[in-house]
């Protein structure tokens, strides 16, 4: 199994990072710090590359230093053992992107390199709300599927139109038509590639989530569970005509996947009510390591992870099976307070960082 790799990440004016350059060959990076020291701002950075989003904000402004124009992303990458140089620039709101020294498209540059992100606000996926387990969802499938943003993309123009003309004071219904017929072809299509990743996923992840839960029955499924594509559009055109006077009512577009969700259960039960914490931990530690699996068996490379704080929240046995599952052919980046979470023979071959202030610190 290759496996993908950062060597060299370089950081100008992101966040409180200035000017920062890190040497991350080994596959066990570990960063020290204590809270708003920008340990974080280096695992979002890496995130970035990956999506050109930030997992944190949708306002791209927010990532620049204070009183910075721009800021910049360097990195130097391994990837099918090939070097790629990837280079981002953000300034006066647009994005200039290089691979090698060349200018290339956001679908070329992000689907360079691959990245799965564990957050602590990761492990409230379960109780948030329906938006943020779709946003977890649609970025989880992205980095497998590229095709997606784009028919995600089509879709959300169609919505804001269609939500645009329902906020008139006379709504012309033949344009309304016209609307709901495109939301029905991309939305099918959308809802079909949500349904083919999660199962996908959950044959991954019910083997992950047996190895630390083997008495509890785990499944997860789509809010609609219709798999073909037809009846997924016929399910659609009812929904649409049934509602369309709420639609019309409310102002909005009530129908479609931007309103669909994710169902988790244990032993049969919705996990989002009946769960434990200690459950609800494990199923994302599992989604988490299904992702890997994922990627690792559609592109034939580990993605690189993202531990972001998160050990500390894990019990002894969550965070042993983390570690050991990923030891070996993942190159992993944590952050943490301190190195106390970490025996010695983890920390073996591991390059460790203590940053302060946006400054690396001996």
């Amino acid at each position: 199994m290759l496996v993908m790799k950062i060597l060299n990440l370089k950081l100008n004016n992101y966040r409180n990072c200035k000017n920062l350059e890190l040497d991350f060959s080994s596959n066990k990076i570990l960063i020290i710090g204590k809270n708003a020291q920008g340990k974080t701002n280096i695992l979002e950075s890496v995130y970035f590359l990956s999506h050109l989003k930030s997992p944190r904000t949708s306002n791209i402004k927010e990532l620049l230093n204070f009183n910075a124009k721009k800021f910049e992303i360097d990195a130097n990458i391994v990837k099918a053992d090939t070097s790629i140089d990837m280079d981002l620039c953000f300034e006066n709101s647009k994005k200039v992107l290089k691979l090698n020294s060349l200018k290339t498209t956001p679908k070329n540059f992000k689907s360079t390199i691959k990245t799965v992100l564990f957050s602590t606000e990761d492990l409230l996926l379960l109780r948030g709300t329906p938006q943020d387990r779709r946003t977890w969802l649609d970025r989880a499938i992205s980095q497998i599927y590229p095709a997606y943003d784009e028919r995600l993309s089509k879709y959300e123009k169609i919505r804001i139109q269609k939500n645009n003309l329902l906020k008139q004071l006379e709504i012309n219904m033949d344009l309304l038509d016209v609307y709901n017929q495109q939301l029905v072809i991309t939305a099918s299509n959308i809802i079909l590639l949500r349904q083919k990743f999660l199962k996908e996923l959950k044959n991954h992840a019910i083997i992950k989530h047996n190895s630390i839960a083997e008495f509890e029955d785990f499944d997860l499924k789509y809010s609609i569970d219709i798999s073909n594509i037809k009846e997924i559009a016929n399910y659609l055109e009812i929904q649409l005509r049934e509602r369309k006077a709420e639609e019309i009512a409310r102002k909005q577009a009530c129908v479609g996947p931007h309103r669909d969700d994710i169902l988790f259960f244990i032993n049969n039960n919705d996990a989002t009510k009946f769960a434990s914490q200690g459950q609800q931990r494990t199923i994302v530690l599992s989604l988490k390591l299904a992702e890997i699996a994922l990627i690792k068996e559609k592109i034939g490379e580990s993605p690189i992870l993202l531990l972001d704080d998160v050990l500390a929240e894990l019990d002894d046995i969550r965070q042993n099976y983390l570690l050991k599952t990923i030891e070996n052919d993942t190159q992993t980046i944590i952050t943490s307070v301190d190195t106390l979470l970490f025996d010695k023979q983890f920390l073996k071959n591991v390059i460790i960082y203590k940053i302060n202030n946006g400054n690396i610190i001996q």
